[in-house]
């Protein structure tokens, strides 16, 4: 064996014997929350009607601050609510004007879902997927896997409200190429961003 075939064997050692570094949660393990409501964010665009008061609703879209401007209550802060908790705020701020108001809001359009793809991908950057992705169409987005990305390295960074120092969650290439439990039907959300080590 040349000298050259013994360096790509090295290569090959050194890949089969990957050991993630740092603290992170398997896919498996992690308890994605349930299917909830709707979160509102930067880019929304809603409908907020006011029961029988045509003049106080409008179609207005959740500014870069994550405020909405509506009628009489002016500036709301909307980014982070979902609409259910939105029309009780605004029930509450309207109470001053009309008796017993009664809101409902309804997404009209949603923001597009923007995932920051890093490391080991043939193009790494932000890429824009539909509603209900996961992490294959994040990796198939950012152009698939390079040489030297490690298949047990892959890893999603989230952070939410309910965890702001957030979680890291370990996938295997395994499990996502074959659809194989959470993996397969873990969802990536708006700020998710994805590592391939």
């Amino acid at each position: 064996m040349g000298i050259r075939n013994w360096g790509w064997l090295a290569v090959a050692l050194l890949v089969g014997c990957y050991t993630p570094k740092g603290s992170f949660v398997a896919v498996d393990e992690y308890a994605q929350a349930a299917a909830t409501e709707y979160v509102l964010g930067v880019g929304d665009a809603i409908s907020v009607r006011v029961f029988q008061q045509d003049a106080m609703s409008a179609r207005v879209k959740v500014r870069a601050d994550g405020v909405v401007t509506l009628p009489l209550v002016n500036d709301v802060a909307a980014a982070g609510k979902t609409p259910t908790a939105l029309a009780r705020e605004l029930e509450g701020k309207l109470k001053d004007f009309i008796n017993t108001p009664v809101v409902t809001i309804f997404v009209e359009e949603s923001r597009p879902n923007l995932v920051s793809v890093l490391g080991e991908v043939a193009r790494p950057g932000v890429v824009t997927l539909e509603a209900g992705a996961g992490v294959l169409q994040a990796l198939a987005a950012a152009g698939g896997l390079t040489d030297f990305a490690h298949k047990d390295g892959i890893f999603v960074l989230r952070k939410t409200p309910l965890e702001p120092a957030g979680k890291r969650i370990r996938f295997t290439w395994e499990a996502l190429s074959r659809g194989e439990g959470k993996a397969a039907r873990f969802t990536l959300q708006a700020q998710d961003t994805v590592v391939v080590e």
